[in-house]
C-alpha cells in the first residue's frame, strides 16, 4: 500500500500575546491571557492530515522565553491559552497587482469542517483552548507581547 502525500501550504499565524479576545455580534466569544493568538488559513490541498501537522506544530512551537530568556518554551510549556481563528485571507495570492485573488482558498463548506477539526484536535491536546467563529465577522483585540510573530506553514 502506498501512502500519497498532498503537498500543502496550509497557513497559521502566530501571535506571542499577553491577551487576546475575539468578538462576534457584541459578545466576546473567545478570550485568552499569555499565550498564543493563532490566525489560520486554508487553501484547497489542505486536508485533515495537514491539520493535524499544524496543531502539533503550533502547540509545541517554542516562542516563549526560558529563564536565560532564549525563546525555548511552547504555549504547552507554559500552559499558556491558545486562540483559534480562521482568517480566510491569509490564503490569498498577492503576487501580483494591487488586489488579493482567493482561487488558492478551500471552498467554505470543506474549510469550515477543518477548521473546526483543528479546533476539537486542539482541544484533544490541550485545555486552554478558544476560538472565534468560522466566516462570522470578527472584531480581534490582542496585545503582542514582544512583539513575536511567526507565520507558520505545514
Amino acid at each position: 500500500m502506498f501512502l500519497t502525500y498532498h503537498h500543502s501550504d496550509m497557513k497559521a499565524l502566530i501571535q506571542r500575546v499577553s491577551s487576546a479576545s475575539v468578538e462576534v455580534e457584541g459578545q466576546i466569544v473567545g478570550q485568552i491571557k499569555k499565550g498564543i493568538l493563532v490566525f489560520i488559513g486554508i487553501e484547497k490541498q489542505d486536508e485533515l492530515e495537514h491539520a493535524n501537522k499544524m496543531i502539533n506544530k503550533i502547540l509545541s512551537y517554542r516562542v516563549f522565553s526560558d529563564a536565560e530568556g532564549k525563546m525555548n518554551l511552547s504555549v504547552s510549556d507554559i500552559n499558556g491559552g491558545v486562540l483559534l481563528v480562521s482568517q480566510f485571507t491569509l490564503a490569498a495570492e498577492t503576487n501580483n497587482g494591487t488586489r488579493a485573488g482567493f482561487s488558492t482558498a478551500k471552498s467554505p463548506l470543506e474549510a469550515k469542517n477543518i477548521y473546526n477539526h483543528m479546533v476539537d484536535r486542539a482541544k484533544d491536546l490541550s485545555s486552554n483552548i478558544e476560538s472565534g467563529i468560522f466566516a462570522a465577522d470578527m472584531k480581534v483585540a490582542l496585545v503582542n507581547d514582544g512583539p513575536v510573530t511567526f507565520l507558520l506553514k505545514c
